[in-house]
């Protein structure tokens, strides 16, 4: 039965690369487009474009590798099209197990070596957890709690960068590609997937966005909900004058905390203590006439002090289950990034230029869509699916030149 599941796998999976080709244009790109979402789902140790060319093609590695760096770095098509026909395919399958409820903002990091790559620069990488050499990519995904997508993907440019014209014009950047804050890329990417009409979720950020006052005025302004991750730092008004959060949160009586369950983990339900209170947020960025809205705070029983303080728009009649339930469906994101680079080779491209950074990631995304699909196809009693893809028959001898993170 495994087998025959399997073997059903591969055959959607040629019918979803099909899909696809309807939208990529030129017929010269099909074969190209197939061949790199096969080569990254191979077990391949790395997915950048020499290796995907020797397991796709090992009687043909140089003219496949030509063929498939021409395909992701120069090729003219349209990342956007080609997202919205992977969200065309996914959603269905990721809304079979319940409506979407949550848009999450986060920024990925990839490590490099050198400085050529567009868009590297010193800067924090979430991936090594301090400031590094690295280029930093703003996504947005949407989510349910049995899976979440990436809609929206784009390379933060530092300002040096964005009027840098020579190194501009050698890595491709658009000349309407404008120094942008990675909170307004975010806030971009909303007002976008509120245009598209996107099935609408709570925005979910973590504290380096949710801290922003005029991001968080924007989403408000969308007309979207937010449950935003802030800094203990952060100033708020609870009815006894501005102070910060974490000194209201110090300040509350011991029956203000609630132990919430909020999901199964693996070895154990994930719970925690929580407390909220209806406050105004005050300080940089914050106006005069700031709405009232929760502020939750965590805090672990193994802590000596709350650890987690999220300013949330949900209703004012909303249960605190509901509303930690909702606020901890960050953690999809994380889950996301963990699977698109270890799965999909999402940091493996080792290309210098705008348009070959974007290619690569919309062909990890469209990957790691159809393993979203497949897992939807079956229900969780079932276990997840595995995929049959020829083995990748790689030359004797050869071995991948390691320049990923040289550039």
């Amino acid at each position: 039965m495994d087998t025959q599941r399997s073997r059903d796998s591969a055959g959607r999976f040629a019918s979803y690369i099909d899909e696809l080709t309807c939208v990529i244009g030129h017929a010269a790109r099909v074969g190209p487009l197939r061949d790199y979402c096969t080569g990254l789902l191979l077990p391949c140790e790395r997915k950048s474009v020499e290796p995907i060319a020797a397991a796709t093609a090992p009687e043909r590695v140089g003219a496949q590798h030509q063929a498939l760096l021409h395909f992701v770095a120069e090729g003219a098509w349209s990342d956007e099209i080609v997202l919205a026909k992977v969200r065309e395919m996914v959603l269905p399958q990721i809304e079979r197990r319940g409506a979407i409820r949550a848009w999450i903002i986060d920024d990925t990091g990839f490590p490099k070596h050198g400085p050529h790559s567009v868009g590297v620069t010193r800067q924090y990488c979430g991936e090594l957890g301090k400031q590094e050499n690295c280029q930093v990519a703003v996504s947005l995904s949407v989510a349910n709690h049995h899976a979440s997508l990436p809609v929206a993907y784009r390379l933060y440019l530092p300002k040096d960068w964005a009027v840098d014209s020579k190194r501009r014009r050698k890595a491709g950047v658009p000349d309407a590609i404008a120094f942008q804050t990675k909170p307004k890329i975010a806030l971009d990417q909303l007002a976008w997937a509120c245009a598209a009409g996107l099935p609408r979720g709570v925005v979910l950020m973590d504290s380096a966005y949710g801290s922003d006052a005029s991001l968080r005025r924007g989403i408000r302004d969308l007309g979207l909900n937010y449950s935003a991750a802030v800094w203990a730092r952060t100033l708020v008004d609870g009815g006894a004058g501005k102070m910060k959060a974490e000194e209201l949160a110090a300040g509350l009586a011991k029956r203000a905390w609630k132990t919430v369950t909020w999901r199964e983990g693996v070895a154990e339900p994930l719970r925690s203590r929580f407390a909220r209170v209806r406050v105004r947020a005050r300080g940089e960025g914050c106006t005069r006439d700031e709405p009232e809205e929760w502020l939750l705070i965590e805090w672990p029983k193994n802590e000596t002090a709350p650890t987690k303080y999220w300013l949330s728009t949900l209703s004012e009649d909303i249960a605190i289950e509901p509303m930690v339930d909702i606020t901890m469906m960050r953690w999809r994101i994380e889950r996301d990034y963990q699977e698109l680079k270890q799965e999909v080779g999402l940091g493996h491209f080792e290309g210098r230029g705008w348009r070959g950074f974007h290619h690569h990631a919309t062909m990890c995304i469209a990957a790691y869509g159809f393993l979203i699909s497949e897992r939807g196809a079956f229900p969780p009693s079932q276990g997840r699916c595995q995929i049959v893809l020829p083995e990748p028959a790689i030359p004797s001898g050869y071995r991948p030149r390691g320049a990923a993170a040289a550039a």
